[in-house]
């Protein structure tokens, strides 16, 4: 993935999370970027990016575990909510998952990420009862699925 690729994924992410958080401003993509890098020095990563109008507007970063295809990153540009950029890049993953020879999707969301859940829900992913504390912000995160198989 190329360095503007990483730093495009990297401010999306940043201006989506002060929005769902309601942050007054977006973290910068300096303090973004490590943990999307980190995500995609993972064997068999991939960053999937969407474009409308040539102007990247979200992202999705995957990659295989033994049994799963894990979802690490979704995020759409609050400019672009709405507009359905997240369901295809669902089905992009969904494709990815296949191409990789994996019938399980699976993702941590944070517990309380309504709007996210909706989205996902929508999309065929089926939320466990498996929870988490994250470690970074201390907020609870679920554990979701999709079966593709």
């Amino acid at each position: 993935m190329s360095v503007s690729g990483v730093r495009e994924a990297a401010a999306i992410w940043a201006r989506a999370k002060a929005r769902r958080d309601r942050d007054p401003e977006p973290a910068t993509v300096e303090a973004t970027a490590p943990g999307i890098r980190r995500r995609l020095d993972l064997p068999g990563a991939k960053l999937l990016l969407a474009e409308r109008g040539g102007r990247p507007v979200g992202f999705a970063l995957v990659a295989p575990r033994a049994r799963t295809l894990e979802l690490f990153y979704l995020a759409v540009d609050p400019d672009a909510w709405g507009s359905g950029v997240g369901s295809r890049l669902l089905q992009d993953v969904e494709q990815h998952a296949r191409e990789v020879g994996r019938e399980v999707l699976e993702l941590w969301v944070i517990n309380d990420n309504e709007r996210a859940i909706g989205v996902y829900e929508r999309a065929g992913w089926v939320g466990t009862d498996e929870v988490e504390r994250d470690p970074a912000s201390g907020r609870l995160e679920r554990r979701f699925l999709r079966h593709i198989g």
